[in-house]
């Protein structure tokens, strides 16, 4: 007879609880990454990606999509929400180039059959991308981006300083989840809840009051994980106890190796 399995979990994440906060359909790879590691993967998306509020404007942009000279997709769901969207209305532009921000926005479009032509290899952010060759003699080009509800200006200034004639276009909105945050307090309650993952900084601050007043002061206490070094900064706004860890980009690659970075430095002390 077998006898109840009590052997040590093996891989350099050994049992540790990590939260992952991305979207639900966007979850699953680093989730197993964490599981190959012989980590557990906590899910509690904190962003979900809902249609935008303006369609018609949206539509009313792509229908006159040959105006442009590039096309900037700034995530995989700009690409997704937008490309579909593309399909059903209308012939792509056959002039058109592609600028993806990040290499999982290239693999969603050349899924689709679009494969960028101005991607950077590393450094998976806008300022990554503003240093393509492509994208420094942009003067009387009309360029549309890509993206959801608001965010970052940086890109689209930084063109137009270039002399592009840019346009936004919002493909999707980022909303809160309602959660039940039940099983994440009994998790921290015993011990099993052991880094943090956050790749934006609109979904940290989702998380932060998602928990309510008894999660935040787990929350402060556990390890962070941030996928962008602009996201220190709202870490100190909302009380982290110390800077948190900053992988390289929010890739799932490069979330992983920081969390394997962090393991290892955790190790002396899980060891006592």
């Amino acid at each position: 007879m077998s006898q109840p399995q009590q052997q040590a979990v093996i891989g350099p994440l050994k049992g540790a609880g990590v939260l992952v906060t991305r979207p639900a359909h966007q979850a699953e790879v680093f989730c197993r990454m964490i599981e190959q590691a012989g980590g557990v993967p906590l899910r509690f998306p904190v962003l979900e990606i809902l249609e935008p509020r303006d369609s018609g404007r949206l539509d009313a942009l792509i229908d006159r999509l040959d105006a442009f000279d590039i096309a900037i997709f700034i995530s995989p769901n700009a690409v997704s929400m937008a490309v579909n969207r593309i399909h059903a209305r209308r012939p792509w532009p056959e002039h058109l180039r592609i600028g993806a921000v990040g290499q999982k926005s290239a693999q969603e479009l050349a899924r689709a059959g679009h494969p960028a032509h101005i991607c950077p290899p590393r450094r998976f952010d806008s300022e990554a991308l503003l240093e393509e060759p492509e994208l420094q003699d942009v003067a009387g080009k009309r360029i549309v981006i890509f993206r959801g509800d608001g965010g970052r200006e940086l890109l689209g200034d930084t063109l137009k300083e270039r002399g592009a004639v840019v346009e936004y276009a919002e493909a999707y909105r980022r909303g809160r989840p309602d959660a039940d945050t039940g099983k994440l307090m009994i998790h921290w309650s015993r011990g099993e809840l052991h880094l943090v993952t956050s790749t934006s900084s609109e979904g940290l601050r989702n998380l932060f009051d998602m928990v309510g007043k008894l999660g935040r002061m787990w929350l402060r206490k556990t390890p962070l994980l941030v996928g962008a070094p602009r996201m220190v900064e709202t870490a100190r706004e909302l009380g982290f106890n110390g800077d948190p860890w900053v992988a390289e980009d929010p890739s799932d690659e490069s979330m992983m190796q920081a969390v394997l970075q962090w393991a290892q430095a955790r190790e002396p002390q899980h060891e006592q």
